[in-house]
């Protein structure tokens, strides 16, 4: 009996494995069935996600790649396609003795802050203080939104210069907790100043207060008598680590290369917009309307320090941009041929066509960013004014010959770059004489070979050739500015320089 029951309990206890086997298996299929079920739905939705961002990306990822996805009717070749991986080579990092932190609040337009970016490089590297990437001017007449990353490409600018200056995006958590919002040490630095000013005067400053701000950065360094490698580092950053971002590169190859498959063109930097005529007082030409809302308008901005002007006193001294109807006959006298495309790197022409309608007339291949393009081409553009005059920054440089109206920022650090270039032909106006001129003319007092002989005589050595920087001691605003000819950065002519 005894025998008798071990078997039975025996075959119990294997009956109940074989159930509990049983369990177990059909838990094995479920949880199979759970994983392949969940797999398959994870797969469906990686695949729905790429084949909407193909849908984005595709085109331009795919465009450059050949094998399966290059068609063989297509009129590219392979090795256009086939892109082209470019090796970068950094720059070593400089290492030096942080002796603290420079943050600096940009003002004015696109090329004033460009000029500026660039001598604050040059004081970071020369006080061997780390820069943060500067703030651009967001409160001028303008209003412009952007962030440095909108309009320049900021990991370029600081890796290429990372063996001069140590740059940061923002300043290390540590200095943030440390400094209250708002409450850094700030300062404007005084104008036109040499570099030992900042050796002597901020220096000791920064190593005080670990972090200075400067609050305005126009002109702050001296356009002469700086060390050659100071100079020099001021054309690297403008030159070479400014470059502007991708979208804005392309959107600028664009226009040139609209531009180019129909012959030559001439960019006029037409510096007739309202905002300079109400700062500058010039009215010559506008209606009695439209000179009350420019002297409505000046006095509306108490930051514009000039209030009582006379238009035609500051327009005979030459201090005035010239008017469309006077741009329009220089461009005839000096013998711009009347088939070149003209393209208008400006804003809104103030008048409208009114005052558009002597050069439309005389020019009939007048064009602006906006005829070339499309509204979605310039729809993220809008309202960002910096990001605009970037792309006639652009096409400005790469144009067959580039005259500017007025010498405003734009106008003068234009010039620098073409003749960085290879002095490409920019033609300076002399506005106090043709000014003169222009009125003798109109008077009659000279007929039009006379008027046009005198125009193509005064400019004959005004083209962007080699010339000499002006240097008046103790006058540092009355000479030339040093991005209109930085001298030191140009290749060496054939002949010798003029003066």
């Amino acid at each position: 009996m005894g025998s008798e029951c071990r078997g039975q309990r025996h075959r119990g206890l294997k009956l109940g494995g074989d159930g509990k086997a049983e369990r177990l298996k059909g838990r094995s299929k479920l949880k199979l069935w759970m994983i392949r079920t969940t797999t398959t739905v994870l797969l469906w939705t990686c695949f729905l996600q790429l084949t909407a961002l193909g849908e984005t990306w595709g085109p331009r990822v795919l465009k450059g790649w050949s094998s399966c996805f290059t068609f063989s009717d297509s009129p590219l070749s392979v090795e256009q396609v086939t892109p082209s991986v470019e090796k970068i080579f950094l720059p070593p990092k400089r290492i030096y003795r942080n002796n603290g932190y420079v943050m600096v609040s940009c003002n004015g337009g696109l090329n004033q802050m460009r000029a500026a970016i660039c001598d604050m490089v040059a004081i970071a590297r020369y006080l061997n203080v780390t820069l943060i990437v500067p703030e651009l001017d967001k409160t001028s007449f303008w209003a412009d939104p952007s962030e440095f990353q909108d309009i320049f490409d900021v990991d370029h600018f600081i890796t290429s210069l990372r063996d001069e200056v140590r740059i940061l995006k923002e300043l290390p958590p540590r200095l943030k907790r440390r400094i209250k919002p708002g409450i850094a040490y700030s300062m404007p630095p005084v104008s036109w100043s040499d570099i030992l000013y900042y050796q002597n005067q901020i220096l000791p400053l920064i190593k005080k207060h670990k972090v200075v701000h400067f609050n305005r950065t126009d002109a702050r360094l001296a356009n002469n008598g700086l060390p050659s490698e100071i100079q020099k580092l001021r054309c690297r950053v403008n030159y070479a680590a400014l470059r502007f971002t991708s979208q804005i590169e392309e959107l600028g190859r664009r226009v040139i290369r609209i531009l180019r498959q129909n012959g030559p063109f001439l960019v006029l930097h037409l510096r007739y917009e309202m905002d300079m005529l109400a700062f500058s007082g010039c009215t010559h030409g506008c209606t009695i309307e439209e000179v009350e809302e420019l002297t409505r308008m000046r006095y509306a901005y108490p930051w514009w320090k000039e209030k009582i002007i006379d238009s035609e006193v500051k327009r005979k001294d030459g201090l005035c941009p010239l008017t469309p109807e006077e741009t329009a006959l220089i461009l005839k006298a000096l013998d711009i041929d009347h088939n070149i495309q003209i393209y208008i790197a400006a804003g809104e022409i103030y008048g409208g066509e009114r005052r558009m309608a002597a050069l439309s007339d005389a020019y009939p291949n007048v064009l602006r960013k906006e005829i070339l393009l499309g509204p979605s081409d310039l729809r993220y553009f809008q309202n960002h004014s910096s990001q605009m005059a970037a792309l006639d920054y652009m096409v400005s440089l790469e144009s067959d010959i580039f005259v500017p109206t007025y010498d405003g920022n734009m106008a003068k650090v234009v010039e620098g770059h073409r003749r960085y270039l290879g002095f490409k032909k920019t033609i300076i106006l002399d506005r106090k004489l043709l000014v003169e001129l222009i009125d003798q003319y109109s008077k009659g007092t000279i007929g039009w070979d006379d008027f046009s002989s005198l125009v193509k005589a005064a400019h004959a050595n005004r083209m962007g050739r080699p010339t000499r920087r002006a240097v008046i001691p103790d006058r540092p605003k009355e000479e030339d500015y040093f991005y209109a000819n930085p001298q030191e950065c140009l290749q060496q002519p054939d002949k010798p320089w003029t003066s």
